[in-house]
């Protein structure tokens, strides 16, 4: 436990699954809020999240939740924001903070702002955090112990409210970037969504060959199609979610890849090696870089821990 003033009096977390079960095993870790309210209307997934101790007070009604709330999260897919605001719109207290952890904010921020109420300050977020498991169980405290958080206020946003949400996510371990939202879902399209299509794409393809059997995909599995299938393992109602809401900065960064798979394909069919060697000379370079920058270390399987 952290000894430090809270940052808020009520946290409110809409949502029990891995991010919404970090943030609340965080804020307690860290004395991030005095109350931590946990919402979610899977009875199954509240049972689980209760058992385990998650929070102060558990509903399956959001709008129960949110009652006298200094900062709402709304941690559900993408595709449910919209609904979830709706239905806890007239339970928020004036000067609330509503935010988000979407891994899109154009579209959140299209969805959700009809049904802020007046005197709610709403400021979409996304901490660049997460693993392939999900559910109550599958979060840790530590989750966002140095990643990005990136917020991404509308013009005239309250700037005590993005103070407070920034101090939040900072107290939870996260370092804090602010950016617009188009350019947001432009960062993440190349970084997260394409490689998660690109994922699910390879194990599609290797489950659907008639001439390799799916007994050989799984009994010869290298490093690298081990990291794909792990990737390919995420929740499938969050990306769906997640490509519907970005599908023009997707498209986009698709479009690129294709171009730049296309003089791939022609450096070895043309057996170029030199191009060869200067592409994957300068994307061994990225990799260092991201190390460097604390983002992952260099142990094998992308320096993720596994059991003995």
């Amino acid at each position: 436990m952290i000894e430090a003033a809270p940052i808020v009096a009520k946290l409110a977390i809409v949502g029990a699954g891995l991010i919404g079960s970090s943030i609340a095993r965080a804020a307690r870790y860290t004395d991030a809020a005095r109350h931590i309210a946990l919402a979610d209307a899977d009875s199954d997934v509240l049972d689980a999240a209760e058992k385990l101790s998650l929070a102060d007070s558990y509903t399956p009604l959001a709008s129960d939740a949110v009652q006298d709330a200094d900062l709402v999260i709304m941690a559900v897919p993408v595709g449910a924001m919209a609904v979830v605001a709706g239905e806890m719109a007239e339970a928020m207290k004036p000067g609330a903070v509503l935010s988000d952890v979407g891994s899109v904010k154009n579209s959140v921020l299209e969805a959700v702002a009809p049904h802020v109420p007046e005197g709610v300050h709403f400021i979409p977020g996304h901490p660049v955090a997460g693993t392939e498991q999900s559910g109550p169980a599958a979060g840790f405290a530590s989750l966002f112990e140095g990643r990005w958080c990136i917020l991404t206020p509308a013009t005239g946003t309250d700037p005590a409210a993005l103070d407070t949400l920034s101090a939040f996510w900072t107290r939870l371990g996260s370092k804090v970037d602010v950016m617009e939202a188009a350019h947001h879902d432009l960062v993440l399209a190349i970084t997260s969504h394409v490689p998660h299509l690109i994922a699910y794409n390879i194990v599609g393809t290797a489950n659907d060959l008639e001439t390799v059997t799916r007994s050989e995909v799984i009994k010869y599995s290298a490093g690298g199609f081990r990291d794909f299938t792990r990737i390919a393992a995420s929740d499938p109602t969050m990306w769906r979610d997640v490509f519907l809401n970005n599908k023009e900065a997707v498209l986009e960064m698709l479009g690129r890849f294709n171009e730049d798979l296309t003089a791939l394909q022609r450096a070895i069919r043309w057996g170029d090696g030199d191009a060869l060697f200067e592409l994957f000379s300068r994307t061994r370079n990225i990799r260092k870089r991201i190390i460097d920058a604390g983002q992952d270390d260099e142990a094998v399987d992308f320096g993720r821990p596994h059991s003995s």
